[in-house]
């Protein structure tokens, strides 16, 4: 039935159409309303083809506008820091937060540029007037938006004063032994992963 549907649908709309059009370019979804909003073309279609089934939703009702950028720069920087777990931090109003990127320690202000960055095994500091907390965190993403909120997601974290310093040069040293005598590529992986954890644990203790 819905194949049936879907090529009159097609029909229909193709001879709708003129044979020249001018394409009409996508709304940002900065410019969407937050009311759901339906495809007209295809909603009008599908109405004339199968009038007592409502039209299906396609992805454009699903948009939502962006969050409103703020006119001015604001003061401060708002950090959610999440767990697959746990929230470490929630709408929390801070000056500046230092993620470990894959490209390199990335320094996060208010009014930063939108930016999706990959996390690496590393120390992510957060600013808070003269405090400073610092969390290990293993992986994940760190999402910076245009209204100076920051969203940073990540595998595991823990404050970087819970590490055990015996413990994490005891598996750095079971890691290197294991990349040493790794025989398969699978091996050499898992091996390799290890030993840039605990280092960068090692290096979170001694930096």
């Amino acid at each position: 039935m819905f194949r049936q549907a879907s090529r009159l649908l097609s029909r229909s709309i193709a001879h709708q159409q003129p044979t020249k059009t001018k394409v009409a370019a996508r709304a940002f979804s900065t410019d969407v309303s937050a009311t759901p909003t339906e495809d007209s073309p295809f909603a009008q279609s599908w109405k004339k083809v199968i009038p007592h089934i409502d039209a299906p939703k396609t992805p454009s009702s699903y948009m939502k506008p962006r969050p409103p950028t703020a006119s001015a720069i604001p003061t401060k920087l708002t950090v959610n820091f999440v767990l697959p777990y746990a929230s470490q931090l929630s709408e929390k109003e801070v000056d500046m937060i230092i993620v470990p990127a894959t490209t390199g320690q990335m320094g996060v202000l208010p009014g930063h540029v939108p930016t999706i960055a990959e996390l690496k095994p590393g120390v992510m500091t957060v600013h808070e007037g003269t405090d400073v907390s610092k969390y290990f965190v293993s992986s994940g993403f760190a999402f910076i938006h245009a209204n100076s909120v920051a969203d940073v997601i990540a595998v595991e974290a823990v404050p970087v004063d819970h590490l055990d310093s015996n413990l994490v040069q005891k598996g750095l040293a079971e890691f290197t032994q294991k990349l040493g005598s790794a025989s398969t590529d699978l091996e050499k992986a898992e091996a390799q992963i290890g030993v840039d954890v605990y280092s960068a644990m090692n290096s979170a203790l001694t930096g």
